[in-house]
């Protein structure tokens, strides 16, 4: 339990961080890229397992953990773009809603079980998540929505998560996460770097310290929400769909909370309601 409420206190922390980068002028295309260093050299930092390092690539999990890496870097370009042409709301929705996927994987792969508590909270969890991520301004504003770039941020969120359930339970030992988490991180990296390179290649590189110390303070609670949601999933208490659902509704319960309080930001009543049902959601789930 201890685990799941860590990595929701470093998935909401990554909200502060991504409020102040609009308030700093942050780039943040270049702040995700030394976020993925930071994370992967955290990962490193923490690592005491019995494989060298030298010996990563030799694992079973090593193309899967790269694989999801160039995923991670990909989804958070789509989320971007679907930003821009589509609004906050539909990448928010889009992004929280992805959670189905990996609760359908558990009960059809895992045969978790679906009884009338948890499915009732899966649904109503499902709402909760839609109501809390309507935000004023998109509510008065009509948005034309490009329906590929939402359903790509669905899939592509969805599947990360169902990859890091897949993985962790059938190819990363114990001692194994702190690695399998940087290398996650490694491959995101690699890549970010690549697409830098070809900025300062084609004169569109323009260098800010400020991006930099950006890029820390998102680093380390990004990979702590990866590393500490793999241990939760290794953990017997919830199984992985009851797990996604709390995790996915209580980060946008506190998310929204950090909003009111540190951020003074408005909410509308249907927030309000989601909020109310994202507790009833989390207690039913709980309850089966």
């Amino acid at each position: 339990m201890i685990y799941l409420l860590l990595s929701i206190a470093a998935s909401s922390f990554i909200f502060v961080v991504f409020k102040l980068f609009a308030r700093y002028k942050i780039n943040t295309f270049h702040a995700i890229v030394v976020n993925y260093i930071v994370a992967c050299t955290s990962g490193v930092s923490l690592y005491r397992g019995a494989t060298p390092t030298l010996h990563i690539p030799e694992q079973d999990w090593f193309i899967g953990a790269t694989t999801l890496g160039i995923l991670f870097i990909v989804v958070f370009n789509l989320m971007a773009l679907t930003t821009q042409r589509s609004g906050l709301s539909v990448v928010s929705v889009a992004t929280k809603m992805s959670v189905v996927i990996p609760i359908l994987f558990g009960v059809i792969y895992y045969k978790e079980s679906l009884g009338i508590f948890k499915a009732s909270g899966i649904s109503i969890a499902l709402l909760a998540v839609y109501l809390a991520s309507v935000k004023p301004k998109e509510v008065r504003t009509p948005i034309k929505t490009n329906l590929l770039l939402p359903i790509l941020v669905f899939l592509g969120s969805g599947l990360i998560d169902t990859s890091l359930k897949f993985m962790e339970g059938r190819y990363v030992a114990e001692d194994d996460v702190p690695i399998f988490s940087a290398t996650i991180f490694g491959a995101a990296a690699i890549l970010g770097i690549l697409s830098i390179l070809f900025q300062v290649v084609s004169n569109r590189f323009c260098f800010e310290f400020k991006n930099i110390l950006a890029g820390i303070c998102l680093g380390v609670p990004n990979y702590f929400s990866i590393f500490f949601l793999v241990k939760a999933l290794r953990n017997d208490t919830f199984d992985s769909s009851t797990l996604f659902t709390i995790n996915n509704v209580a980060i946008v319960m506190v998310s929204t909370i950090i909003g009111i309080l540190l951020f003074k930001e408005r909410l509308l009543t249907k927030n309000w309601i989601g909020i109310a049902l994202a507790v009833i959601s989390i207690i039913l789930v709980s309850l089966s």
